[in-house]
Formats: C-alpha cells, structure tokens, sequence
C-alpha cells in the first residue's frame, strides 16, 4: 500500500475538483478501501479507461442510474427520461478527465497511455478484473444530499 499512496491522493484530489469545475457541484470523498472482486455491485452505469505504458490498470467511475441522470442534468441542462446517449456521454467523460488529469500528477505519468472511455449499463452489474493478484481500490464520493459515487483505481505499477 505504501507506493500506492502516492497515486491515491491525485485521484481524490482530481475527482474533488472535476465535480466542482466540470459539473458545477461538491462532492465529498468518503474512506478508501479495497474492494472484494468477488462482491455483487449495487451500479446501474460504470465508465472503464483502461491504462498502459509505465503504469498498468484501469480506472472506473461507477453509479447508480438515477445519480447519472441528476449529473447529466447539470451538464446538459435537460432531464434525460432514462440512461440515453447523453448520460453515457457524461459518464464517459467525467471518467476520462479525472484520468486525463490525473497523468502529470502521478510519477511517470508522462508514460501513461490512457484508453477512450467505455460504458457499461445495466443494473447491479459486475466487471470482472483481468487479474486475480490486482488490487482495487475504492473510493466513494458523497454527492447531493445521500447519492454515492463510487471511482475504482486498479494499477499494476512498473518495479
């Protein structure tokens, strides 16, 4: 956990200022812990960026349905009716600029190859880590007034 440290503070720190800039609202990280692979997932909507080049791994943002609708909201200003092409969009892209932002903050960023963003739908839906030896860390956000968020960092980093 000790080299992991100082890549888990730029993505709070990342994250924290996304939702203030991006989106227009503060959220409130809440105690990391690492996740149970194995575990069901209460998500409706998650957006994978894979990682590669000096540091391995993928970066997730997860959530319920009705939480990506109330985002979307903001960003686009209208109330989609369900999870449309616009709140894949948004979900997509929130993902993509914490993790875009995240590259110079963290050693060898500079190194780090990020993919485009997928988006997966549906409810309680699992996403199944390539490897058995990764360790994934979960960090929930606390927005509005009781939503959670939830940001998953999975690395394998260079020796």
């Amino acid at each position: 956990m000790d080299k992991m440290i100082q890549y888990i503070k730029p993505f709070v720190d990342v994250a924290l200022n996304t939702f203030e800039e991006f989106v227009g609202c503060e959220v409130v990280a809440k105690h990391p812990y690492f996740l149970d692979a194995e575990k069901e997932s209460e998500w409706d909507i998650s957006s994978v960026i894979g990682l590669s080049g000096a540091v391995k791994g993928a970066v997730i943002i997860s959530m319920k349905k009705e939480l990506a609708i109330k985002i979307t909201e903001l960003l686009v200003g209208t109330t989609p009716a369900d999870v449309d092409a616009d709140v894949v969009d948004a979900v997509g892209e929130i993902v993509n600029i914490i993790t875009g932002n995240v590259k110079p903050l963290i050693p060898h960023g500079d190194r780090i190859v990020i993919s485009i963003p997928t988006v997966v739908k549906g409810k309680e839906h699992v996403i199944t880590w390539p490897s058995k030896q990764a360790r994934i860390l979960c960090i929930p956000f606390k927005i509005f007034e009781d939503d959670i968020f939830h940001l998953l960092v999975a690395l394998e980093l260079e020796d």
